[in-house]
């Protein structure tokens, strides 16, 4: 590289060499002169005095290896950058992680500031952005960051609709007077002084991504801007790298205007351009699409003048037409017999709605019904009712069975008894009969034969006409006292 540095930010930055007076002023002889009295200086002031003239060479950009890279539990990468012969140890914030691409073995261009650290005492690099420098390198970073727009919805979001008659258009270009040359060409021959901000910036090399950011969110935040365009003129892969950087493109998505990418040739695709609202080929297209044409403008206004005219005469004629042909007299009496014909359907709808009619009509049911018949009628048919009900209730009841002739016998315990089994030979049994009860002894039942004998007995032997008549009498110490 000689005795100028890469070039960082569109300019060059000198590598001035690191100089640090240890000698003292008043009388000692320099380095080159022999042995003087060395300066006395504490350790705080020795690392002060590095730490002022590390930061007199400014922003770097190193080419070199990364080897073994690793990252913090806070984000921060580390890795050392070396080449043939020398190495320096690189150091890349969290906030600064999406811009810093380190992979072992992959050599990249390193854009920081040299930083000395206190509590190790150890020089360092501390890294903005790391950017892999070879196609194979740069092609893989460029789908691992497609890759991450694409999952977060970035590419392929609906396009946001750009302003017909924006107030301000805001324009972020680099300084080369081409392509703001081209872009005022089509401004002067499509809308000659139409108000458009210019923001010019680095747009190539190592540190052009954060430029870009820097001067797309100044642009947007000025009153008036309705849309921004980012413009740069044709270059390599290389050149055009800034512009599909992470935190550009997501900016671009971010931007609370409509934003028109016109990267390079028609050739070119960043990633920028899949994030734009609009993606032109070159910015003369953009500036076509943006600014709006005067002379269409004046077209549209006379043609829109002409269409509402001629509406107008279409409307305004037959209302003239049908003013002079109209009476006065005659609408006047049309007027009253409308107001007249609506004055009676009025009356009639009252008339319609009045209570009179309905009463009358109520008064008449009332007057004509005989509340007193039917009323004897229900009560004859609840007493009819009634008494069937009651035939019923004694036709149902025990009572009436024993009363035609019929006992109920009970045991010594109140059960009903139903079958033989359910006596004892002498056991006291109540009979309760229509009227009062009585006592009896159960004897044991009679054998078969001497039961079939009895039935077959000659009618000699029966008892007397009129003891048959009437109920068997019983010796009198054979009966038992009533109960009840």
């Amino acid at each position: 590289m000689g005795r100028w540095g890469p070039e960082v930010g569109g300019a060059r930055y000198r590598a001035a060499a690191m100089t640090l007076p240890l000698w003292s002023d008043d009388g000692g002889p320099g380095p080159g002169t022999g042995r003087g009295e060395p300066r006395r200086l504490t350790l705080v002031r020795l690392a002060g005095e590095i730490a002022r003239s590390l930061s007199a060479i400014g922003r770097v950009a190193v080419e070199g290896e990364v080897h073994r890279p690793r990252v913090s539990r806070a984000g921060r990468t580390y890795f050392t950058l070396r080449d043939r012969a020398s190495q320096l140890p690189v150091s890349c914030p969290a906030r600064a992680a999406r811009r810093c691409r380190a992979v072992d073995g992959e050599r990249v261009m390193v854009v920081g500031q040299l930083v000395w650290g206190n509590d190790q005492g150890q020089l360092a690099l501390e890294a903005e952005e790391v950017t892999p420098v070879g196609e194979g390198a740069v092609a893989a970073m460029l789908a691992e960051v497609r890759a991450r727009l694409v999952a977060d919805g970035l590419i392929g979001r609906p396009p946001r609709p750009l302003p017909l008659l924006p107030s301000v258009i805001g324009v972020v270009c680099g300084a080369e007077a081409a392509v703001r040359r081209d872009i005022e060409s089509v401004v002067a021959a499509r809308f000659p002084g139409y108000p458009v901000w210019f923001e010019e910036t680095t747009v190539s090399g190592p540190g052009a991504a954060i430029s870009i950011v820097d001067a797309l969110v100044r642009v947007a935040s000025r009153p008036g801007v309705e849309a921004v365009v980012l413009a740069r003129g044709g270059g390599d892969a290389t050149a055009l790298l800034p512009w599909s950087d992470e935190e550009l493109c997501r900016a671009v998505a971010a931007c609370r205007v409509p934003v028109v990418s016109a990267i390079g040739h028609e050739s070119d695709r960043p990633l920028c351009d899949e994030v734009a609202d609009l993606r032109c080929g070159t910015p003369s297209i953009a500036a076509h699409a943006v600014v709006p044409e005067r002379a269409a403008l004046h077209a549209a206004l006379e043609a829109q003048g002409a269409r509402l005219r001629q509406a107008m005469a279409a409307r305004l004629g037959p209302g003239r037409e049908a003013l002079r042909s109209a009476s006065p007299g005659g609408a006047l009496a049309l007027g009253l017999e409308r107001s007249q014909r609506r004055l009676r359907h009025a009356g009639d709808r009252l008339g319609w709605a009045h209570p009179a009619p309905v009463a009358g009509r109520a008064g008449a049911r009332l007057r004509s019904c005989n509340w007193r018949q039917p009323m004897g009628g229900r009560l004859l048919g609840a007493a009819d009712r009634l008494a069937a009900l009651s035939r019923h209730a004694r036709a149902l009841s025990p009572q009436q069975v024993v009363a035609r002739g019929f006992a109920v016998v009970r045991g010594a315990d109140g059960s009903v008894v139903r079958r033989p089994d359910q006596v004892s030979p002498g056991e006291v049994l109540v009979l309760t009969l229509a009227h009062g009860h009585l006592a009896a002894r159960a004897l044991p039942a009679p054998s078969a034969g001497a039961a079939e004998g009895r039935h077959r007995e000659p009618d000699a032997r029966r008892a007397p006409t009129g003891e048959r008549n009437g109920p068997e009498r019983r010796a009198p110490d054979e009966r038992e006292a009533p109960i009840g």
